[in-house]
């Protein structure tokens, strides 16, 4: 269904869900992260392509699409799965802090979500997906940061679907509203369903993914069944 997937903030939890998820059904997978130490496991375990990327970095940014349209053709499918912190108090927190998490989660949505419409528009087809989290509808206390970027990232969602889906690529946000269980960590045997599987949430974009565009999803929550929301 798809010829190459993209996926960008990858790692060893959702990340590597989504990259086993479309690989399975036949896609090429390219995954990015600032180093690729990490995407060992993924390229031995089912041949993803990965690269070093700073997202943050416009120059870094377009040379991986140039790098991953040369080996695997422009992609299909791209996913934008970084996120940063920078937890504490309000008036405690280094601006300096604040401003690379604002870059991580909300600047680097933008380039790599531009990147990947550039390629996409001339086509007419692609899908590009943010991740989204709790924190992008409602900010906690100590984590302003990480709220300010992933409200920002959904605003870029918003306006990306009004502005792409007549050209004919699919935008959605997926809001992560709740705990992803970690690679190796048990569930809690007193809480089995506390936490988000990341191959269940995997399972969700594959499916945005394949939506007929008559009936598109522009934005969808997640959760586990016992999440207070």
């Amino acid at each position: 269904m798809f010829a190459s997937v993209l996926i960008v903030g990858a790692g060893p939890g959702l990340g590597s869900s989504l990259a086993r998820r479309f690989s399975r059904d036949g896609a090429r997978i390219a995954v990015a992260a600032r180093t690729v130490e990490k995407l060992r496991p993924l390229e031995q375990e089912i041949g993803a392509r990965a690269f070093a990327c700073d997202a943050c970095d416009t120059g870094a940014v377009n040379r991986l699409f140039d790098a991953v349209s040369s080996a695997l053709g422009d992609p299909d499918v791209v996913i934008f799965n970084a996120s940063g912190r920078a937890r504490g108090l309000l008036t405690d927190l280094d601006p300096d802090d604040v401003a690379g998490a604002l870059a991580v989660s909300a600047f680097a949505g933008f380039l790599v979500s531009q990147a990947a419409a550039r390629r996409m528009v001339p086509r007419g087809r692609g899908t590009i997906l943010l991740t989204g989290a709790s924190a992008s509808v409602k900010g906690f206390a100590k984590s302003a940061p990480f709220a300010m970027g992933k409200f920002a990232l959904r605003g870029l969602a918003q306006s990306m679907a009004r502005e792409l889906s007549p050209l004919g690529v699919h935008v959605a946000h997926v809001i992560v509203d709740g705990a992803i269980r970690p690679p190796g960590q048990l569930p809690d045997p007193t809480r089995p369903d506390a936490m988000l599987e990341p191959d269940a949430i995997a399972e969700t974009y594959f499916q945005l993914a394949s939506q007929p565009r008559s009936a598109w999803t522009s934005e969808i929550e997640v959760r586990p069944w016992v999440e207070h929301f």
